[in-house]
């Protein structure tokens, strides 16, 4: 998105000021020419960053500001729908004062800006825990309750700094969740710069662990050295990995697979010539956790999920060997444990209302934020705790810590 302002933001500079009849032509040209260089500030400073030109934490500052102009320039674009039907709705009824365009742009500048003003402030805000129940079918009556702490998107950076995550850690902890995970993005930039802003996250504590998958972020500079910080935090990382766990006398199985985003080249890879990580593989770790009674899967983007969906056999332990058995006419062990919940993020909820629906959901299958029922399985996409400093705005579509309540459906078939 961020790369289309390069087309867009001489084509809505000129919209905005071709009609302020008040300026000279002079003064109108320089002004297009001003708000086109605003608008492309946001890509200016993604390439200065990747050229390192500038510190870190001087172009990511920089970011909120562009992130702040770009906002602005977006609500324009309903605001000056406005102002010329307005002025052309008059006209139409021969007023004999129709709307002062000049006067107009003004006023609606004004209040594109305190409204992205206030955008930048909720996306940069430390969120509120926000409880949900999420029903499961066959959720065993021993793990209904079970309560998972989501911390997704966090995007640690110098604006998100060590306090902001600090602040985060206190947040979760204080809800008391039976176990956290992290469904990747929890951090931007040089892993040997940043390591320190995510250093609270090993703060976490909860009785049955803490469990993180890595987002498209964690590829952007450096996966590998990035991984390896994450190792440091008392938490398990798992990479197209699933481990299975003993929760209330029931077998959970807690998975994660990489990203789509996977095998990047980037001057943070320890040979930048070589990509880093692996692609997502959901058959691996369905075969992983055979045998579970619960299967939990960390998977960053939403649109994954009809894939995923679609993996494994459903049911408890038994039910999973005799699906198989009927199918192959053996009495084998089952091929593989159905995804019960997928848990993800990458959206940070759409954003702004409007964009959500018309951007957001068709980059991301249709899915935005909430639940969703794909096939057998729920899919929960997180707001995000946090979000990319380069877009900071959330208009309607607060950040949170997400508490997922566990309740059981229909009874477990055996």
């Amino acid at each position: 998105m961020i790369f289309y302002a390069t087309f867009i933001a001489p084509v809505l500079a000129f919209w905005l000021w071709a009609p302020v009849l008040s300026l000279s032509w002079r003064a109108r040209a320089w002004a297009v020419l001003a708000t086109t260089l605003l608008g492309l500030l946001p890509v200016g400073l993604i390439l200065i960053y990747r050229r390192a030109w500038f510190s870190e934490a001087a172009v990511v500052h920089a970011q909120v500001f562009s992130g702040w102009v770009m906002g602005v320039l977006l609500l324009m674009v309903p605001l000056l729908l406005l102002r010329d039907v307005g002025w052309l709705g008059l006209r139409l009824l021969r007023r004999e004062r129709p709307v002062n365009r000049s006067r107009a742009t003004a006023w609606l500048l004004t209040l594109a800006g305190v409204v992205s003003a206030w955008g930048v402030y909720g996306g940069l805000r430390v969120p509120e825990v926000r409880e949900q129940e999420v029903v499961l079918d066959q959720l065993p009556a021993e793990l209904d309750g079970l309560r998972v702490a989501v911390l997704a998107d966090i995007h640690a950076t110098p604006v998100k700094h060590e306090r902001h995550v600090q602040a985060l850690v206190d947040r979760t902890n204080a809800a008391r969740p039976d176990l956290i995970v992290l469904p990747g993005d929890m951090a931007d930039g040089d892993a040997t710069l940043g390591a320190r802003h995510v250093a609270p996250l090993a703060q976490l504590r909860a009785p049955h662990g803490v469990w993180a998958a890595p987002g498209n972020h964690e590829y952007y500079n450096g996966y590998d050295a990035w991984t390896d910080v994450f190792q440091t935090l008392n938490l398990t990382y798992l990479e197209n990995q699933s481990v299975t766990i003993d929760i209330r006398g029931k077998r959970v199985a807690i998975s994660g697979v990489g990203d789509p985003a996977y095998g990047r080249l980037s001057a943070g890879n320890r040979n930048p010539l070589v990509a880093e990580g692996l692609p997502p593989d959901i058959d691996a770790v369905v075969q992983q956790a055979t045998g579970s009674d619960l299967h939990l899967l960390l998977a960053h983007q939403p649109k994954l999920a009809r894939v995923n969906a679609g993996k494994g056999l459903s049911g408890g332990p038994q039910q999973q060997v005799r699906a198989e058995a009927a199918a192959n006419g053996t009495t084998s062990a089952a091929s593989g444990k159905a995804v019960d919940l997928q848990i993800s993020g990458h959206t940070h909820g759409g954003h702004v209302l409007g964009m959500d629906r018309w951007l957001v959901a068709p980059a991301n299958d249709g899915f935005v934020r909430g639940l969703y029922r794909v096939g057998g399985m729920q899919l929960f996409v997180s707001n995000g705790a946090g979000l990319w400093v380069g877009f900071p705005l959330r208009l309607g579509v607060p950040a949170s810590i997400d508490l997922l309540v566990l309740r059981a459906g229909r009874p477990a078939r055996v």
